[in-house]
């Protein structure tokens, strides 16, 4: 955190934004009308329940990766029937009461929920099933990763599907696709404010961190969709000449200097396809919106 704000272009890991409240700001953000990808992402789930678990299968380790709350997999449980579940997420206490309500929804079902940075790694507990593993990976997080660091996150996905020298598992994930930059850009800087809130708590969350002293309404929040580089950027904005401290350091930002705070870079069905293959997944089932807006996909390693 402190190597990134002291940066030349200060920035900070996109995984710092889902603190409680970010974890529920978000929620908020997935009913706003502006933001496409959460609905457009659960209507091919529901419209292609049938057909997703006929390539999945029924009765998989289903492993979801940032669970939030559980919601998105729970609509697949009638469908994919898991044996086991074990939700991941950052947020430990957020994910604690998420799985605590789905545990009484679905008690057939044995539910293990991990709090876990998977960012750099899977090492899963060993009451996490190792046969037939499904990596769920739904909204199109796969986008926050820079696309060399999204194809070894990839990779170790693959990895972690592995049953020895045997691969024995698979990846079902979202991702957002590339079309018009207004729809972009209206969906990651809402007129009602709800992603301001939810980039702005970022500060909130460093001051607890770090002990820094981030004032938030120095700091405005700017996102848009950079064309060049195929990505969605998020941004916060100082709107003074301030200094900023945290414990063992601080930094003098001007007017106008921003903080990268999160980047989500959009695909095209090809390009994300031939990353699979180069992770080392194959048997790739592909499925889409009508408008052509979101991806899921269903690919096995091999």
């Amino acid at each position: 955190m402190k190597a990134g704000l002291n940066a030349e272009h200060a920035h900070v890991s996109p995984k710092y934004l889902y603190d409680a409240l970010g974890s529920k700001l978000f929620e908020a953000i997935c009913e706003l009308p502006e933001y496409y990808p959460t609905r457009t992402e659960a209507g091919i789930f529901a419209e292609r329940a049938e057909a997703i678990a006929a390539s999945v299968g029924r009765g998989a380790t289903l492993i979801d990766l940032g669970a939030g709350n559980c919601t998105k997999a729970a609509k697949l449980f009638p469908a994919l029937r898991p044996s086991q579940y074990a939700p991941v997420d950052i947020s430990v206490d957020f994910l604690r009461d998420a799985v605590g309500r789905l545990q009484m929804q679905f008690p057939q079902i044995d539910m293990i929920g991990v709090g876990m940075d998977f960012s750099s790694g899977l090492a899963l507990p060993e009451a996490v099933n190792d046969d037939n593993r499904l990596f769920f990976y739904p909204g199109s997080s796969i986008g926050n990763f820079m696309p060399d660091e999204a194809l070894a996150f990839l990779r170790r996905v693959h990895a972690a599907c592995m049953h020895g020298d045997k691969a024995n598992g698979g990846i079902l994930i979202g991702v957002d696709l590339v079309k018009e930059k207004g729809v972009l850009d209206l969906a990651y800087d809402d007129a009602l404010g709800v992603t301001a809130a939810f980039n702005l708590n970022i500060l909130r969350h460093l001051n607890l961190l770090l002990d820094a002293d981030f004032e938030l309404r120095a700091w405005r929040h700017r996102g848009f969709f950079n064309v060049e580089r195929s990505r969605v950027e998020m941004h916060l904005e100082s709107e003074i000449d301030q200094v900023v401290s945290w414990a063992g350091g601080e930094r003098q930002f001007a007017r106008g200097e921003r903080i990268h705070t999160e980047n989500s870079y959009k695909y095209t069905q090809d390009n994300f396809i031939a990353m699979l293959r180069q992770a080392g997944f194959g048997d790739v089932a592909a499925w889409t919106d009508p408008a052509g807006w979101f991806l899921v996909c269903h690919a096995r390693a091999a």
